[in-house]
């Protein structure tokens, strides 16, 4: 896991921006710090900047930029099955000169061109110069773990892991984006990748799974090397489905274990990450220590579960207390560093956590994200699975529902289990209080939810677009941000392309079971993992509502968020003293008010 940066421009390179980027990045890779330069036969110049650390082969030979054969490589992220294709590259008779995944990707593309991506697992944002073809390309992984973003002005292309870069490599500053602020205010974090927008102008994401090529004749064009098959199987049985998808994820944990320096794991009470812990511990025979953090609120507690897997699989076990110490503090400080807002309040709790982990010496942290992506686990995925179903078959269904589940939820729309039944093009629970929250801007804002059409099933669908648009690019940015704020690489085995291409086969008719979402899953690690998490129902995960951690009755606090600043001329001044004044806020209302907050800090920093 590293940072990376670079320049592709008509204008020689600015050395001293080169030196100053290089270490506004050190905290990503505070192991060793490079850059080289390059120019082409018609005169545009390239930079290829990194920032290491070290994770695999800790030797100073496998720093970067690597060179071979004409091609330069910078890399942050980390190629899980290196080890696989060396051997097959060692077949052919090339020859290596360190242990790193780094020289492994290097030489496979120098061998296999970009059709090196197609054996790859990892995650990664990477930058290659190519001396042959006078040619930078970009490129990020499937699922867009890796973050990397660039802006297009006059004198070139300058692109960077963290946005903060681009504005000390171009020199300039970056302009806001008030129609992102505006999309985040109302639509909540769901609706930021739904463009190619980011809350710059003219700063984007290179896409997830695209190679983006910069020609030396001036010329860009991108192609997209991925693309999933995701035809059903209606043939897979319940139990044939539970053996393979065992098989797959003890396969993608086994690869991300792979390290040079000491893991830890982000344990909740929930089925995801208590069956990485399971599976680590008693089918791979890994040291594992879990960090969870404890809140003092029922609706969000999960310490009596924890403790049971801690004591059943006897784990070293680290719980943080989530504390409301220095609450505003910390997001002016974490908000400035990252330069976007936080999308939401798991965020900062998170940060919490990834502190303590970095305090304890952990160099790499593994976590749960992706689960309820490829085998359900949010509340309408019920929803959608009871339309699926017909006569007795949804009967049970929503029997088992009510006993379960209705208890926990508190979105209104998802309280009617037939909701998607009556109607299926019914989205307004996600965009949920849209309507009220347009009316706090002072300017007019109507952006309807849309989602792309990725599958004819409507839950796998709904997946997709939580996968490719909504949920998973959110999570990813912010735990790059968070763990790399501590030098941490975060690692996330469900993101694993053999286990979504084998998951996404999977009939709806077998995803649920008895109210309880990841029922494969469940069944993948019965007997490793304790029953009491994978018996219970109930989602929750890491979170907090805002008013545990800030004192809204507090007459400073009140003075704080209302003080003058540039979000009042987005936002009605009135509307959020009003809303100061209400007590016991909802769990969308808690919501909003810390989107505000973190909007706020953003344009005050």
């Amino acid at each position: 896991m590293c940072g990376i940066a670079g320049i592709w421009s008509k204008n020689e390179p600015n050395f001293v921006r080169i030196e100053s980027s290089l270490k506004l990045l050190c905290h990503r890779g505070p192991d060793d710090q490079k850059y080289k330069t390059f120019r082409t036969k018609n005169g545009m110049h390239a930079a290829l900047l990194f920032t290491r650390l070290a994770i695999i082969d800790l030797d100073p030979r496998a720093s970067q930029p690597m060179g071979y054969g004409g091609l330069w490589l910078t890399i942050n992220g980390e190629i899980y099955n290196y080890r696989e294709i060396r051997k097959e590259l060692e077949e052919q008779g090339i020859n290596f000169h360190t242990s790193s995944d780094t020289e492994v990707l290097l030489k496979g593309l120098h061998t296999y061109g970009w059709n090196v991506l197609d054996k790859l697992e990892g995650m990664w944002a990477l930058a290659v110069y190519d001396e042959n073809t006078n040619r930078l390309t970009l490129c990020r992984d499937r699922f867009g773990e890796k973050p990397l973003s660039y802006i297009k002005t006059k004198e070139g292309v300058f692109y960077a892991s963290e946005v903060r870069v681009l504005q000390q490599l171009t020199g300039k500053s970056l302009v806001t984006n008030k129609l992102q602020l505006q999309r985040f205010l109302v639509n909540g974090y769901k609706s930021l990748y739904k463009t190619n927008e980011t809350f710059f102008e003219d700063v984007v994401d290179v896409p997830a799974k695209t190679l983006l090529h910069f020609n030396d004749d001036g010329t860009t064009n991108s192609e997209v090397y991925w693309k999933p098959n995701l035809e059903i199987n209606e043939d897979i049985d319940f139990n044939e489905a539970v053996i393979q998808s065992k098989e797959k994820l003890v396969r993608s944990l086994d690869l991300r274990l792979r390290a040079d320096v000491p893991l830890a794991f982000s344990l909740s009470g929930g089925v995801d990450s208590v069956s990485l812990v399971s599976l680590a511990k008693r089918e791979l025979g890994a040291p594992v220590h879990g960090f969870t953090i404890r809140n003092s609120d029922s609706r969000y507690e999960e310490w009596q579960l924890v403790d049971k897997v801690v004591k059943e699989l006897n784990l070293d076990h680290t719980y943080v207390d989530l504390s409301s110490k220095n609450f505003l503090e910390n997001l002016q400080m974490l908000i400035a560093h990252r330069k976007n807002p936080i999308s939401t309040i798991t965020y900062y709790v998170q940060w919490l956590l990834m502190q303590k982990v970095s305090e304890m010496g952990f160099k790499v942290v593994i976590g749960g994200t992706g689960a309820d992506e490829l085998y359900t686990g949010y509340y309408d995925h019920h929803l959608f699975y009871i339309a699926s179903l017909n006569g007795k078959a949804r009967e049970n269904a929503i029997e088992s529902w009510s006993l379960n589940l209705k208890q926990f939820i508190q979105n209104p729309f998802l309280s009617n289990p037939n909701l998607f039944a009556e109607k299926p093009d019914f989205r307004d629970h996600i965009y949920l209080d849209a309507e009220l929250y347009k009316t706090f801007l002072i300017d007019n804002f109507d952006e309807k939810f849309s989602e792309n059409k990725y599958h004819v099933d409507s839950l796998k669908n709904r997946m997709l677009n939580e996968l490719f648009e909504e949920t998973i690019p959110v999570i990813m940015h912010e735990e790059d941000l968070n763990a790399m704020n501590f030098s941490i690489e975060n690692r996330s085995p469900y993101l694993d392309r053999e286990l979504f291409e084998t998951t996404a086969k999977f009939p709806t008719r077998i995803m649920i079971r008895n109210g309880r979402a990841k029922a494969i899953l469940r069944e993948s690690v019965r007997g490793i993992a304790p029953d009491a998490v994978l018996d219970n129902a109930r989602k929750i995960g890491f979170n907090a509502p805002i008013e545990n951690l800030l004192d809204l009755d507090n007459n400073e606090v009140q003075r704080h968020i209302l003080s003058d600043s540039p979000i009042f001329d987005i936002v009605k001044r009135e509307f959020i003293s009003n809303f100061l004044a209400k007590r016991g806020l909802n769990n969308s209302e808690s919501k909003f008010l810390f989107s505000f907050l973190s909007a706020k800090l953003f344009l005050e920093a």
